[in-house]
């Protein structure tokens, strides 16, 4: 054998070594061809992954929403295509599979198992960025506040950031109000249900008495004194925005979310948190509801209506005040502070991004979340940008795609600069010639929740 020939064969023999080691090298040719992984941790969680063969060296680490535990690692199909394209991998596990859907007592650690599973097999990223969505997006956060350089930043999508106790607070005060101004003397269960087939009863019991209220002006009226409790946004899809002073069209529109069936969702999301907390980690008891009122954004609305409807509202939030008796289960609460809540500070630095008009998740969430990070000192890291559109997470894929471009301007830079302003995330978005994009300068109206910590419990 010729010298020649055999330095082409040890070129040829260190060539494919160097790819058996990294089978996602950019030598490769075919710039769609993606490697896809699959495997299982400890707990049964399992977890997926994709990645390109021209990977750029980023890695996502995608955290899902409340549904059915099932491994997912991006938040929709169009968005890992175009991700992939331009040479992203992304990963995410399906939290434990074995318990509730509200996996917070596993998803954070399945979320760095599955990193470790991931890098095992491609090798350590240049680069790894947290994404979450939704329920996903308050793990997100816990990820950026608990990254211990695991992770370099973090993006998250319609959010659920101010946490599990907020939420079932301010559900359970809109909840409570339907019973007991238009179900008055029933018997309904509000908290701690035996079943999923009892939290269904709750909602068609409460859907039900809306959509005969929805049919005077008096039902009306107290819609929207419960609207304003969740925090529901007043712009319901496929409808033009109200006017600001539009009253009737408000109340209409959010009544459509009502009958778009709402309650069923927060039920069985109810049934499933409290699985996870081990009780009821909310309560009504010493809530003033007449303060509560007057610290909504939708306080305006429901006065003119009650007016209209020639309704006494301070004898209702009276009456709503003098009946709350729900008290919480304090191992819940602690449980639920344990493993559903953020905010306490920052590791990283995090973009996240809302809908103004978020039937599910309220974009006042945000409000309550920046705030607890500003009070944690970690204020700028955080950066929040807001789209202007109805819906729980319906982000274009253009405007997903330049969110993650600048959090990556963020990483690279250590400065966000102008990257996270409106008008630059819409030039970006726009730029990327897809699907189109609503950035828009927004702030948020305060949470409407007004607990601080559970008076002493009792049941009820």
């Amino acid at each position: 054998m010729s010298a020649r020939t055999r330095l082409r064969v040890a070129l040829a023999v260190l060539a494919s070594a160097a790819v058996a080691a990294c089978p996602w090298s950019a030598a490769h040719a075919d710039p769609t061809a993606t490697t896809h992984l699959t495997g299982t941790l400890a707990d049964g969680a399992t977890w997926t992954a994709d990645v390109p063969d021209r990977w750029n060296g980023t890695l996502l680490l995608f955290s899902h929403g409340f549904g059915p535990t099932v491994a997912q690692d991006a938040p929709s199909d169009a968005v890992r295509t175009q991700l992939l394209a331009e040479g992203y991998a992304m990963a995410g596990s399906s939290y434990d599979p074995h318990g509730s859907m509200w996996a917070l007592n596993s998803a954070e650690l399945d979320q760095f198992a599955t990193l470790d599973a991931v890098t095992a097999k491609t090798g350590t990223p240049r680069r790894t960025l947290a994404v979450g969505q939704s329920m996903g997006g308050l793990v997100n956060a816990q990820i950026a506040r608990d990254s211990a350089g695991r992770v370099d930043g973090a993006l998250g999508l319609c959010g659920l950031v101010a946490g599990g106790t907020d939420l079932d607070n301010y559900q359970l005060d809109a909840e409570y109000t339907i019973t007991r101004l238009l179900l008055p003397g029933q018997d309904v269960k509000l908290v701690r249900f035996g079943s999923a087939d009892d939290a269904a009863a709750t909602a068609k019991k409460l859907t039900d008495a809306v959509t005969v209220a929805q049919t005077t002006p008096q039902g009306r009226a107290r819609i929207a004194l419960a609207a304003a409790f969740l925090n529901l946004p007043a712009w319901a899809p496929g409808q033009d925005r109200p006017a600001p002073a539009d009253w009737a069209g408000q109340e209409q529109q959010q009544y459509t979310w009502f009958a778009q069936g709402i309650v069923s969702f927060v039920e069985g999301g109810r049934f499933a948190m409290e699985q996870s907390a081990g009780g009821n980690n909310s309560w009504n008891r010493g809530v003033d509801y007449a303060r509560l009122l007057a610290g909504s954004a939708h306080a305006r609305q429901v006065r003119a209506l009650y007016r209209t409807a020639g309704l006494d509202l301070r004898a209702d939030l009276a009456s709503l005040t003098r009946g709350a008796t729900v008290a919480a289960d304090p191992a819940a609460v602690r449980t639920a502070q344990r493993t559903s809540s953020a905010g306490q500070g920052l590791a990283v630095p995090l973009l996240d991004v809302h809908t103004i008009a978020d039937n599910l998740v309220p974009v006042e969430q945000e409000r309550q979340f920046g705030d607890r990070v500003r009070t944690a000192g970690d204020g700028a890291m955080l950066r929040q940008a807001y789209v202007e559109r109805q819906g729980h997470c319906t982000f274009t894929t253009a405007e997903t795609v330049a969110a993650l471009h600048a959090l990556e301007h963020r990483v690279t830079t250590g400065r966000w600069d102008d990257a996270a302003t409106p008008a630059a995330l819409q030039r970006s978005a726009t730029a990327l010639g897809l699907d189109g994009a609503a950035y828009v300068p927004y702030r948020p109206a305060r949470l409407t929740v007004g607990r601080d910590r559970p008076e002493h419990p009792s049941r009820h």
